[in-house]
C-alpha cells in the first residue's frame, strides 16, 4: 500500500530482506522498504485487548468527511482551487491545480471549502514553502486554508503548545503524575535519566533491534542521539511499525473498526501508565519523560480506520488529510523527542510544521513509487480531479501504460513532493544537534526515489524506484557534514 509508518522521516529507505516463518512470540518486524509488516500482538484478539464502551470526540476525518456510503470514485465539476498546504506548489504547476467538487448527490461526501482565517500566531503557514523558518516566525500574515488543513493545524498548534510549556508547572506536573502511575517493575534503575537494566531496559533493547534490523540508516544516525532520546524515538518507531500493520499485514483480513478502537484503547492505557507488553511499556514509559501528545498517535489510527473502507481520494485536500493520518503524524510524535535547538530563533510552531511537511513528503514519494502496486489492490492514492485534468481516468491507471500523458501529470505530482521536502528541509537545522544528522539523512535519501522514478521514466506501474546502497551510501556523509554546520 502506499502508507508506510516509520520514525522521525515517516520512512526508511532501507530494503532488507524479510523472515521467512516468523514467530508470533518474538514479535517480528517485516521490512521497512516493502509492504510486508508486523503482526502486532494481541491486537485482533479480544483477550488482551479490551473492547471499548465509550467513544471520543469524532476523529477529523469524520468531522470533515463523514463516512459515505460508497467508495467508488465519481466524476464531479470542478469549483475553486484549493489554499494553503494543499497549494504549495500550485503557482508553479497551475495545469495540476487541485479543485474541490460539489457533491451532486445525498449519499457523496461534502468537499472541504475554503475558509478565511486571520492572522495565526507565528505567521508560518502550514507545511507551505516560503520563506525561512526564523523569519516566518517573526512575521504574521493572513492564511487562508481548507477544512483538512485547519484541522490538522489544530493539532500542531496543542503539540507546540505543550512543548512550548515543558518547563512550565502544567507539564511538569502532568508528568510527574504519569510517573506515579507507572508499574514498579518500570522504576528498577534509572541512572543520570538513563533507564537502567531490568524489564524496561529489555523492552527498549528490544525496541532498538527491531529499528536495526528494518530501518538501517535511520538506526544509525540515532547512535548520535542521547541515549534517552535514542531509546524513546525506538520505541515510537515500534509503534507505528505495529499500527499500520493491522491493516496491511498479514492479518489485515481479520481487522475491523471493532479492532481498532480496542488498539486505540490500548493507546489510552498506555498512556495513562498500564501497558499491555513490553513494546508498549517502552512507548509508555517515553511518554511520562517526554511533552508527546496524544493525538498524533490517534490520528494514525484513524488513517488505518480510512483504509478499511476508502479507496479513491477526489481531491488532494482529501488526500492531505490522509498523508497527515499516516505520516505527518510521525513528526508530530517525534519532535518533541528529538528536541529544538536551544538557540533556534524559529517559533516551535514552525519546526512542528516542518516536521509534517516532511511527512506529507514522504507519503506523497510512497504514492507515487507504488502506482502500479496500489492498483493491483484496487486502491488509487491520487486525486482525481488532477487526473481528469490531465486527460487521464481509472482505467489509464489500471492498464498501467506510460503515455505522454501520464509523464506530464507525474511531472506535476513530483514536483509538489518536492516541494514539501524543501519545506521540511528548512526545519533541520532548528532541530537539537544530535538528532539533525537521522532525520536530514532520511530526508536526502527518501527525496531521491522521486529521483528513481524520473529514471525509469516515469514508469510507476512496473519498475519499482529505489535508492541502490552506493547512492545511500555517499549520501551519508554528506547529510552528516550538513547537519554539523546547520545553524
Amino acid at each position: 500500500m502506499a502508507r508506510d509508518a516509520s520514525t522521525s522521516a515517516s520512512k526508511s529507505t532501507d530494503q532488507t530482506a524479510t523472515p521467512s516463518s516468523p514467530s508470533p512470540a518474538s514479535q517480528p518486524f517485516k521490512t521497512q522498504g516493502t509492504r510486508e509488516r508486523p503482526s502486532p500482538p494481541n491486537t485482533t484478539s479480544t483477550g488482551t485487548a479490551r473492547s471499548r464502551t465509550t467513544r471520543p470526540s469524532p476523529p477529523l476525518s469524520h468531522r470533515i468527511h463523514p463516512p459515505p456510503t460508497t467508495i467508488a470514485a465519481r466524476s464531479l465539476p470542478p469549483l475553486a482551487g484549493m489554499a494553503g498546504s494543499s497549494a504549495v506548489w500550485t503557482a508553479q504547476h497551475a495545469s495540476c491545480r487541485p479543485h474541490h467538487h460539489q457533491p451532486t448527490s445525498s449519499s457523496q461526501r461534502p468537499r472541504a471549502r475554503l475558509v478565511p482565517l486571520p492572522p495565526r500566531r507565528g505567521g508560518a503557514s502550514l507545511a507551505r514553502p516560503g520563506a525561512s523558518l526564523a523569519a516566518a516566525a517573526a512575521t504574521a500574515a493572513p492564511v487562508v486554508r481548507t477544512v483538512s488543513e485547519e484541522a490538522v493545524y489544530e493539532v500542531v498548534l496543542r503539540q507546540a503548545a505543550l512543548v512550548q510549556e515543558g518547563s512550565g508547572r502544567v507539564v511538569k506536573e502532568g508528568a510527574a503524575a504519569r510517573r506515579r502511575q507507572r508499574p514498579r517493575w518500570a522504576e528498577e534503575k534509572e541512572e543520570e535519566g538513563i533507564v537502567g537494566w531490568g524489564l524496561l531496559g529489555d523492552a527498549y533493547d528490544r525496541c532498538g533491534e527491531v529499528c536495526a534490523e528494518y530501518a538501517k540508516t535511520f538506526y544509525l544516525g540515532t547512535q548520535l542521539m542521547t541515549p534517552e532520546r535514542r531509546k524513546a524515538v525506538w520505541a515510537i518507531y515500534v509503534w507505528c511499525r505495529r499500527t499500520d500493520e493491522l491493516v496491511d499485514g498479514p492479518n489485515a483480513s481479520y481487522i475491523t473498526p471493532t479492532a481498532l478502537d480496542r488498539w486505540e484503547k490500548r493507546l489510552e492505557d498506555l498512556f495513562e501508565g498500564r501497558p499491555y507488553d513490553m513494546y508498549d511499556a517502552a512507548l509508555s514509559d517515553t511518554v511520562s519523560k517526554f511533552p508527546v501528545d496524544i493525538q498524533p498517535f490517534k490520528d494514525m489510527i484513524e488513517g488505518m480506520r480510512l483504509d478499511l473502507w476508502k479507496s479513491r481520494y477526489m481531491t488532494f485536500d482529501e488526500l492531505y488529510l490522509y498523508c497527515y493520518y499516516v505520516a505527518g503524524t510521525v513528526g508530530l510524535m517525534t519532535v518533541p523527542v528529538m528536541g529544538i535547538a536551544p538557540d533556534s530563533k524559529a517559533s516551535t510552531e514552525s519546526v512542528y510544521n516542518a516536521a509534517l511537511a516532511l511527512g506529507i513528503a514522504n507519503q506523497l514519494t510512497n504514492i507515487l513509487r507504488d502506482v502500479g502496486e496500489d492498483a493491483r489492490r484496487g486502491r488509487i492514492y491520487l486525486p482525481l480531479d488532477e487526473l481528469a485534468q490531465a486527460g487521464l481516468t481509472e482505467d489509464d491507471i489500471f492498464r498501467g501504460k506510460v503515455t505522454d500523458k501520464w509523464r506530464g501529470f507525474m511531472k506535476g505530482q513530483i514536483k509538489r513532493a518536492r516541494l514539501f521536502f524543501d519545506e521540511a528541509e528548512k526545519g533541520v537545522a532548528h532541530l537539537d544537534s544530535a538528532s539533525r544528522w537521522p532525520v536530514l539523512a532520511s530526508l536526502w535519501l527518501y527525496r531521491q526515489i522521486l529521483d528513481a522514478i524520473e529514471a525509469n521514466d516515469y514508469n510507476n506501474f512496473t519498475k519499482r524506484a529505489y535508492v541502490g546502497k552506493a547512492k545511500k551510501l555517499m549520501s551519508l556523509p554528506v547529510a552528516y557534514a550538513r547537519a554539523a554546520v546547520a545553524s
